[in-house]
């Protein structure tokens, strides 16, 4: 499977990183944008050296954000319905 790299608009990242700056936490900010902790690290990185808008970003509409921030959301469903599933069969189990 490939994993595609996300591109983010200048304004989305200056946004998060305000976030951020404002006192919020970073893994909070990160699973409520659907990225990365990590990413989010990186951008705070990049602004405290003046390089959050490195040269060459692709610029992102809405819409792709949007769809990332779901797809993100949507696997995050998944995988917390699997873990759903099995502790269900695992106490069903214990039942009969």
């Amino acid at each position: 499977m490939k994993i595609s790299r996300s591109a983010y608009t200048a304004e989305f990242k200056e946004l998060a990183v305000k976030r951020i700056q404002a006192g919020a936490s970073i893994p909070a900010t990160a699973n409520e944008l659907g990225i990365n902790d990590q990413t989010l690290r990186n951008w705070l990185k990049a602004a405290a050296g003046g390089t959050l808008n490195g040269a060459g970003s692709k610029l992102v509409t809405a819409e792709e954000m949007e769809l990332s921030r779901l797809r993100a959301e949507n696997a995050k469903l998944k995988r917390e319905n699997e873990i759903i599933k099995k502790a269900a069969a695992y106490f069903a189990k214990d039942v009969l």
